[in-house]
């Protein structure tokens, strides 16, 4: 009974282990060009399934083959594309509508109201806060309801 348990144990803790790390091996990048392919497969030799048309748009990589990541994006619409294709991401998709202020936090003055679904990209986060420049707006956005994965200096 004793190596029964124990062996259940030890499979609790490999599926705990392989959780995590496929967590921590989801991460971002953004679009690098104007124009990008995104393919059914990891090879040049798939056909294109659609492409995108927004340069700097952020994409989840939940999976790669050698130069090519498999990518979800903000509509759940996934595939294929060349690593060449993809750059660090600084920029994240907001899912509701936001507020800009003048200082990184909510007593602030309010500058701009930023739409659901607006492309930003973002100087440098501090805490919960990403500082921007929108348009003829520069300010700070709070990191609530956002697509995009950002590291930020406490």
């Amino acid at each position: 009974m004793f190596v029964f348990r124990f062996l259940v144990f030890l499979l609790l803790i490999n599926i705990n282990n392989i959780t995590a790390i496929a967590q921590e091996n989801d991460y971002f990048k953004m679009l690098k060009n104007n124009k990008v392919n995104v393919r059914y497969g990891p090879s040049f030799d798939y056909p294109i399934k659609y492409f995108y048309q927004k340069k700097f748009l952020p994409v989840k990589i939940i999976d790669k083959k050698e130069n090519w990541r498999k990518i979800i994006d903000h509509k759940k619409n996934s595939g294929w594309i060349h690593d060449s294709q993809l750059k660090k991401s600084r920029s994240f998709i907001s899912k509701n509508d936001q507020i800009l202020f003048s200082k990184p936090n909510l007593y602030s003055t309010p500058i701009a109201r930023i739409e659901r679904g607006k492309l930003i990209l973002f100087e440098q986060c501090k805490k919960q806060w990403c500082e921007t420049k929108i348009g003829k707006f520069h300010g700070w956005i709070e990191l609530k309801d956002m697509w995009g994965k950002v590291t930020y200096n406490k």
